[in-house]
C-alpha cells in the first residue's frame, strides 16, 4: 500500500463525516422545497404514501452520493497539490 494512501485514510474519514453532515443539511433544505414540509417521511410512516417515501429516499440518495463524491474528489485533489501524489 502506498504511503500517500495510508496518510490519506484519516483525512478521508474526516472528510466523509463532514460530507455526511453537509449532505444531511442539504437534504433537509431540499425536502422543504420539494416536499413542502419540515420532516421527510420514513419508510415506516403509516400516514405517508409510497410515492412520497420513495421520492424522499431517492432524493436523499442522490444528494448523499453527489456530496460524498465531490468532497472525496476535492480532498484527493488537494492532497495531490500538497504532496504531488494522488492518494488512490
Amino acid at each position: 500500500m502506498k504511503a500517500s494512501k495510508i496518510a490519506y485514510k484519516p483525512v478521508g474519514l474526516a472528510l466523509g463525516a463532514a460530507s455526511g453532515m453537509i449532505a444531511g443539511a442539504a437534504f433537509k433544505q431540499a425536502w422543504k422545497v420539494f416536499g413542502h414540509e419540515n420532516d421527510a417521511p420514513d419508510a415506516t410512516d403509516e400516514d405517508r404514501r409510497w410515492r412520497e417515501v420513495l421520492l424522499a429516499a431517492a432524493l436523499q440518495g442522490v444528494l448523499f452520493a453527489t456530496v460524498k463524491a465531490a468532497v472525496d474528489r476535492g480532498g484527493a485533489a488537494a492532497l495531490r497539490r500538497l504532496t504531488g501524489t494522488w492518494p488512490g
